[in-house]
This record gives C-alpha cells, structure tokens and sequence, in this order.
C-alpha cells in the first residue's frame, strides 16, 4: 500500500513537471513569435536614388553635401570620361559611404556597337574607378538601358535598371520631377536621376524630405538587390 502511494505521489510530480514545461514552452514561443512580429513591423519601407552620368565638378558637391545633412545614402553610376579631372569627388562619393557603380566610358548605347567594343567601354570605365577606390565596381546601368546579354560571359558585373525615370535630364523642372516620384513611388523603388543638373539636384532633396516624411529609408541599390 506504501509503495503505491509512492508511486502515486511521483507520478503526481511528474505530472506537474511536465505540464510546468509545456506552460514554459508555449510561452517562450510566444514572446519569440512577437519579437519577430515587432522587428518586421519597425522596418521602414526602402527605396534607392541613383545618379548617372557623373561626376560633376559643378553640381556633384552641392549634392554630396545635401546627402550628409539628411544622412541618406546613394548610388552614383560614373561615366569614365567625366572621371578624368574629377578623381577627388569620386573618392568623397566612396568615402562618405555611397555605392559606385559603372555607366560605361563614354556614355554609349551598348546594343549599337561590337561586343568587344562594348567589353573595352565597360572595363576602361572599371579600371578608372579602381584607380581611384581601389575597387572594382560590381554593379553597371547600362545607357539608356540597353543591356547585352552577350556580356554576361565575359563582364562579372551585374546590371541594374530603373523602376522610376524621373526625366530630370529632360525636364529640368523640379515640379515636374516631384510629380513622377509622387505619382509612381513603391516600396523597393529605385529611382534614375542625374547630378549634372542644379535642378535635378534640388528635385533630389525635395524628394528625400518628402519621402522621409512618409517613413521611407533611403538606401544603396545593393541593399535592395538582395532582398
């Protein structure tokens, strides 16, 4: 009789025991579940402004310096002609963190000259950038968006394109730039501007403000690419 009231106590404890860990178990899981739930939800929405065509002795710095004091990021796609003589601004672009990348030589449309010719444009503007950073630029927005897809056996570079076009080159009106983004603006977006102009440049801050008011984060193009 003794030993069966033993017996009934510790199967009582075990009882217990078990039921105390499930109770922890489910628990535990609960807060892991809302942890996860209350990271996801902080995440702001990102979209990345990118620029062709530079650097630009005049418009380039007006911009870097616009870019510090909201503390946003870019990606600047260089045209090697525009390089030569501008060397120290492509080392401000990398040294305040923007992501460079390749717009070619000498802005040409890729699709309309010889694939050799095309591969001599796009390393000659690699080795220029690497003269200067000390890196090779992994990412190339090919002119006017026209892409090749014969380079990607020879060119280890991938290509990045556009979901917004700001017509900034061609407008040169910074009501009519704020419209295209107000109009077309996602999450994920990567917007296409140019800093050789003072308007694109005073569009570029415009934008950031208002987005960044609408909880937007500004990232590199790199950042979204990898989502």
């Amino acid at each position: 009789m003794k030993k069966i009231r033993t017996f009934a106590v510790t199967l009582s404890w075990v009882f217990l025991l078990l039921v105390f860990f499930l109770f922890l178990r489910q628990n535990k899981s609960a807060e892991v579940f809302h942890a996860v739930h209350v990271r996801t939800g902080q995440e702001l929405p990102k979209v990345a402004l990118t620029f062709d065509d530079g650097p630009s002795r005049q418009y380039t710095p007006k911009l870097l310096e616009g870019l510090r004091e909201r503390g946003i990021l870019a990606t600047f796609f260089l045209t090697g002609k525009n390089i030569e003589g501008n060397e120290e601004l492509v080392s401000m672009i990398q040294e305040e963190g923007h992501l460079i990348g390749n717009h070619t030589y000498s802005h040409v449309c890729l699709n309309q000259i010889s694939q050799i010719r095309a591969k001599e444009e796009i390393e000659k503007a690699s080795n220029k950038i690497y003269e200067i950073t000390g890196e090779y630029p992994v990412f190339i927005r090919p002119p006017f968006g026209e892409w090749r897809q014969d380079l990607e056996l020879s060119i280890d570079m991938l290509p990045v394109f556009w979901d917004i076009d700001t017509l900034d080159w061609k407008s040169k009106s910074v009501p009519d730039i704020l419209k295209i983004v107000e109009s077309q603006i996602h999450e994920n977006a990567i917007i296409l501007m140019h800093d050789g102009y003072e308007t694109s440049v005073e569009a570029a801050f415009k934008i950031i403000d208002l987005l960044k008011e609408n909880g937007y984060e500004f990232v590199t193009v790199d950042r979204l690419l990898i989502l």
